[in-house]
């Protein structure tokens, strides 16, 4: 008999990517200091290369950096990031750099914390098949909310935006992506005020959730063929807002869609140059568990760097 599959185990939802958090920076040379010196992440080589903008890129998520009055994600982002002792080096080097900001961090069991220098808190994980493989990237954006809000949120991501989610641990966990997820975490606390930060996701399906937001006026913006803007969480069954984050929604006809990102290897200085080895090139030391994807991965590797990934 043949071997059954889990079939459900890959599917995605309507939503299929992650690709930005935008956050305004009053200071883009010390928002360079953070995110690419110590943090080893990659400015977008190609567009927003001026001093009034940047793009961060962080395997095939970014962050969007305009410079303005700085903006407070809600809660937390998280990074996979592989080489943990290198990141937690970087970060020491930042010290005295962003000295008198409120940057900090802190090494934990399993993760490392980090706050930029106007409080935006990043939790740093080692590459796992926690993050379905992920070995560079954004795996979930975490959102501080009210009590009693988890339900409403995920049935209007269900219901509204067609993706799949789940009530757990106080939380709504939203699949935005393979690996990836929005999480809307319950807390006694009172959310601060919203200063207008966004994500932005792609869509397949993008005419149902454009009529379903038509439908309870909580559309906001009508961008352009390829986009449009909302920023209330709604109850679909009673319409109570339950919490405010601007969601910029593309289709995946949008030209910007899979467009390739250069990710650079941070391993690399001009004191311990290796030829071949400026680019990002992922390096699984992680048991696969039975993953075929390692197999793609082992044979990406090889055509890249002429070698074998680590022994399991």
């Amino acid at each position: 008999m043949a071997k059954q599959y889990d079939r459900s185990a890959e599917d995605l939802g309507n939503i299929v990517g992650l690709e930005h958090v935008n956050l305004l920076v009053p200071d883009q040379g010390l928002a360079t200091l953070f995110y690419i010196s110590g943090l080893g992440l990659t400015r977008d080589p190609y567009l927003m290369t001026s001093v009034d903008n940047m793009w961060v890129n962080a395997g095939r998520s970014q962050f969007h950096l305009p410079t303005g009055k700085a903006q407070k994600l809600r809660g937390r982002t998280a990074l996979v990031i592989p080489g943990r002792e290198l990141l937690v080096k970087r970060l020491e080097n930042m010290k005295k750099p962003l000295e008198g900001t409120q940057f900090s961090f802190k090494q934990h069991a399993g993760h490392v914390t980090a706050t930029c220098p106007w409080g935006n808190e990043f939790v740093v994980y080692e590459p796992s098949e926690r993050f379905a493989g992920m070995v560079l990237g954004m795996p979930y954006v975490e959102f501080d909310v009210p009590k009693k809000a988890a339900k409403g949120i995920a049935d209007f991501y269900g219901k509204v935006m067609g993706t799949m989610a789940s009530v757990k641990d106080g939380a709504a966990h939203v699949s935005v992506g393979y690996g990836q997820e929005l999480v809307f975490r319950e807390t006694d606390k009172k959310p601060a005020a919203y200063d207008g930060h966004h994500i932005q996701v792609y869509v397949a399906n993008f005419s149902k959730p454009h009529k379903a937001l038509v439908e309870r006026k909580i559309l906001t913006e009508e961008s352009n063929q390829y986009q449009y803007r909302f920023n209330d969480i709604v109850d679909p069954a009673t319409g109570k807002k339950l919490f405010e984050i601007e969601h910029e929604i593309r289709s995946i006809t949008h030209p910007l869609y899979a467009r390739p990102l250069v990710n650079r290897n941070p391993r690399q200085s001009n004191r311990n140059y290796v030829q071949g080895r400026d680019g990002w090139v992922p390096e699984w030391e992680d048991a696969d568990m039975g993953d075929p994807r390692r197999a793609m991965r082992e044979q990406r590797y090889r055509e890249v760097t002429g070698r074998a990934l680590a022994a399991d």
